[in-house]
């Protein structure tokens, strides 16, 4: 006689280790294998973008570090970038190659976070030890240069908030050579163990059509063979001066996001290599207005988080604050297609493809 089983509904999170943050899911199995996961997102909802239309544009900076704060350097230059292309501003080469190198110093530090935190939900505690003693050194840097720690308000409309030192940037030079070495170490204590590839390989798996259809960016898009990153396919900055490559994989699993991922720290530090190596002398601001009015219109600015394609849409009506100051934040839509990746999986599944998608709160409830 077949085992009858009734379906069972609970609530993982909002406080759960394994959700990455205040975040809710209303999950119904049926014994361990999952029927529907209803997400609840909204805990750390502040109503960042009405905000932002009552502040001026110098005081909305503040602002975009607390969205997505594992990279709000990225947040801060997708802000300004937008204003400048407003205002029609002329960065210096200098201030923009200062931009790169901490820009991709936080992406490296951003993925730490996520493989230190994505092992510890498989239940791997050193890789996190490892991970966070890295950052930690580049925290360190990007907290000298700026004067803040995570929330670095850094950037600056029409360029940074200071210049960086030659001894600092020889100490960010000599720690990517160390961060090389250190993530061959990842690769050997995590990356090609066998227990580790059988929770990840052939799970979670969606294709390149599924990709599109949710609005999949950053690695969750590039496990499925699509090249798609901004700083290649919408080139902005001085990334088109720069040689380095876009991994991606075809297989559309965990596996293939978790490798993307560290093939990206990679790329990151090969492009602050180059950058400090061809650092040109210059101003690190350039001249933009005292008080910032853009001209009326509207402008959409994009770039690649390190989570995938964010963008921030101005509406300007010529005064000092914008009229209308939207953002797009990649893991919002990442996560939206959560509900549809998990439907049949067992639970356990259910908890490493949560953490390759890789969200942070403040950036999905802003």
């Amino acid at each position: 006689m077949a085992l009858r089983t009734e379906e069972l509904t609970f609530s993982l999170g909002p406080q759960h280790p394994s959700t990455h943050g205040v975040f809710r899911a209303m999950v119904t199995i049926d014994g361990e294998r999952v029927v529907h996961v209803d997400p609840v997102i909204g805990y750390l909802h502040r109503g960042t973008e009405k905000i932002a239309e009552w502040k001026t544009y110098p005081q909305i900076i503040p602002y975009t570090d607390r969205m997505d704060y594992l990279s709000a350097m990225l947040n801060n230059y997708c802000h300004v970038g937008a204003v400048e292309k407003l205002l029609g501003l002329e960065i210096p080469e200098h201030a923009e190659y200062i931009r790169i190198i901490v820009m991709e110093l936080n992406r490296i530090a951003s993925h730490l976070v996520w493989w230190g935190t994505f092992l510890l939900d498989l239940g791997a505690m050193s890789p996190f030890l490892y991970a966070f003693k890295d950052r930690q050194v580049i925290l360190d840097l990007l907290e000298e240069i700026s004067g803040a720690r995570l929330t670095y308000s850094y950037m600056r409309i029409g360029g940074v908030k200071r210049d960086a030192t030659q001894e600092w940037l020889r100490r960010v030079d000599d720690f990517m050579d160390e961060m090389v070495k250190n993530i061959q170490g990842y690769n050997n204590l995590v990356t090609g163990n066998e227990i580790f590839q059988s929770r990840v390989k052939n799970v979670g798996v969606y294709d390149e059509a599924f990709a599109k259809r949710w609005g999949l960016s950053g690695a969750c898009l590039r496990c499925t063979g699509n090249s798609y990153d901004v700083r290649k396919s919408d080139p902005y900055s001085l990334y088109p001066k720069f040689d380095f490559e876009i991994p991606t994989r075809t297989s559309g699993d965990v596996w293939a996001r978790y490798i993307i991922r560290i093939e990206e720290m990679l790329q990151s530090i090969r492009i602050v290599k180059q950058a400090i190596r061809n650092l040109p002398d210059g101003p690190f601001m350039g001249k933009a207005p005292r008080n910032i009015r853009p001209p009326k219109g509207e402008v959409y600015f994009h770039i690649e988080s390190p989570r995938g394609d964010m963008g921030c849409y101005i509406v300007s009506d010529g005064s000092d604050h914008p009229y209308r100051w939207h953002w797009r934040a990649p893991e919002f839509a990442n996560l939206a297609a959560f509900p549809a990746i998990t439907e049949g999986v067992n639970i356990a599944d259910m908890i490493a493809i949560l953490g390759a998608i890789d969200i942070v709160l403040g950036g999905v409830d802003r």
